[in-house]
């Protein structure tokens, strides 16, 4: 979000993001911890339904920030954290325990898409994480304003969107296991 953009709503300089932050961080750290511990097998056949409420309760906490004033850095400047996180383990981890439900179809934007396109969730889960560690390194450094910044912006412009279509692509899954195998079970 630009400096220009929301400057009614925007919050200013001295404002107390702290608290807002602290919550966040929470978020973003049992996200990561139960999407790890999921690729690396620790739900057994309840990995689905368990992503399912991973992926619901990060975005509830994304929904926070998207309801909260516009986040504006002094000087509209983002200070280094680093390299990118290395997710290969996790994606492909998660891949492992997806194999039947990996990929699917999505209409990314439903406003100006007009053709479904492939994803995985492997890969969408992994790009969750890589923004909420981004935001992570920020907090962990002391700057809960440039996290609260970027895990707003990424929210917008992306976990966001790779999280809701996962959230409805696993929905998905789970309503197919529930919902068909009751209509095999009452139709005979």
């Amino acid at each position: 979000m630009s400096a220009g953009e929301g400057q009614d709503t925007a919050a200013r300089p001295g404002e107390d993001w702290r608290p807002l932050a602290d919550q966040i961080a929470r978020n973003a750290r049992d996200f990561l911890d139960g999407v790890a511990a999921l690729a690396r097998g620790e739900g057994g056949e309840e990995t689905v339904p368990l992503l399912l409420l991973e992926v619901a309760q990060i975005l509830l906490a994304g929904a926070k920030l998207g309801a909260s004033k516009d986040v504006i850095l002094p000087g509209n400047w983002e200070p280094d954290v680093g390299a990118d996180p290395d997710l290969d383990l996790l994606r492909t981890g998660l891949a492992g325990r997806l194999l039947d439900c990996d990929e699917y179809a999505e209409i990314f934007d439903p406003y100006s898409d007009t053709w479904a396109t492939p994803f995985r969730l492997s890969d969408d889960l992994a790009a969750v994480a890589a923004d909420l560690i981004h935001g992570l390194k920020h907090y962990e450094a002391g700057r809960s304003s440039e996290a609260l910044w970027w895990w707003q912006y990424s929210y917008v412009n992306q976990w966001g969107l790779h999280g809701g279509a996962a959230l409805r692509a696993l929905h998905a899954v789970v309503a197919h296991a529930r919902l068909d195998v009751a209509e095999e079970s009452t139709s005979g």
